[in-house]
């Protein structure tokens, strides 16, 4: 099921398949409407702004060791694909939630709360998501967002338009992905030295598939045309990852706030020592959002 939220002249649609807010669409300016989110076109990926819970990312063998039990669990865990009830809703957000059920507990056994909040915002919108453990035991997860943005996003324009723009000069190394899509344990990129900007071109992502940075100085990271400086800007505090992923040709870069990663190759597998996993106890929640800005 599919509901619209809007203030003004921006409007959201949000799918209960996947809790994800599917389509942006400004309709201001002189220029007609402006959609900011990727289609889902199948010549390149279906996917538009999937939801990464429990798991981000690839395990090792698809597998997962909880509480010294194996369990199997695909690439960004289960909720992309989970349908979520409607929680909450106004005129310009809408809350959803899924809980546990008999085929989230075959591969993740524990009882929980997820809640996504959509909301549009004066200039753009934001995405909040709270995890709340309704179980018995101390209960492990990872989180993050994979929204891909269009890019080009107007008319006249070309991907190589478009640059990416941290908060603050950087020194940071992007991880590596195996060719199992797992993190390198010994191996990095070299990739900001004491700037704040890089060109998304397709030959770097087809040579990394995935640019991944950990820790960086900036909470906040901008995708913008380098001419006319319109696009997005992303606020991603709290988040201690942040990853750049497209596919070569494809007209759109998706913008990832992460909280945990995919496995590293030499991980013993138990997810309370995954990267950035938080483990919540009875009762105790957590909530991480993220605000993008039209530019």
């Amino acid at each position: 099921m599919k509901f619209e939220i809007f203030r003004d002249n921006l409007h959201g649609t949000v799918d209960t398949h996947g809790g994800e807010l599917i389509s942006f669409l400004s309709t201001a300016g002189s220029t007609g409407a402006t959609e900011y989110i990727w289609d889902g076109d199948p010549r390149f990926w279906t996917g538009r702004n999937p939801i990464l819970f429990p798991v981000v990312g690839n395990l090792k063998n698809q597998t997962v060791e909880i509480n010294g039990t194996a369990y199997h669990m695909n690439r960004h865990g289960f909720a992309r694909n989970m349908e979520f009830t409607v929680a909450d809703r106004e005129a310009d957000f809408v809350v959803l939630e899924l809980r546990e059920n008999a085929e989230t507990l075959a591969c993740y056994p524990f009882h929980f709360s997820l809640r996504v909040c959509h909301r549009i915002l004066e200039h753009g919108f934001s995405t909040a998501f709270h995890v709340k453990n309704t179980g018995e035991s101390p209960m492990p997860f990872c989180i993050g967002a994979h929204t891909a943005f269009r890019c080009p996003m107007h008319g006249g324009e070309q991907f190589s338009d478009y640059r990416v723009v941290f908060a603050k000069p950087e020194h940071a190394d992007s991880l590596l992905l195996t060719p199992e899509g797992l993190i390198s344990a010994g191996e990095h990129l070299p990739f900001l030295n004491g700037t704040d900007t890089f060109t998304p071109d397709y030959d770097l992502f087809d040579r990394l598939d995935t640019i991944i940075f950990d820790g960086l100085k900036s909470t906040s990271v901008s995708l913008l045309n380098d001419k006319t400086k319109h696009g997005v800007h992303m606020d991603f505090e709290g988040f201690p990852m942040v990853a750049f992923w497209t596919k070569p040709g494809a007209p759109y870069l998706c913008l990832e706030p992460w909280h945990g990663c995919a496995a590293v190759e030499n991980e013993s597998g138990q997810f309370e020592k995954k990267p950035h996993c938080m483990i919540l106890s009875p009762e105790e929640s957590k909530t991480l959002a993220y605000t993008v800005t039209i530019l």
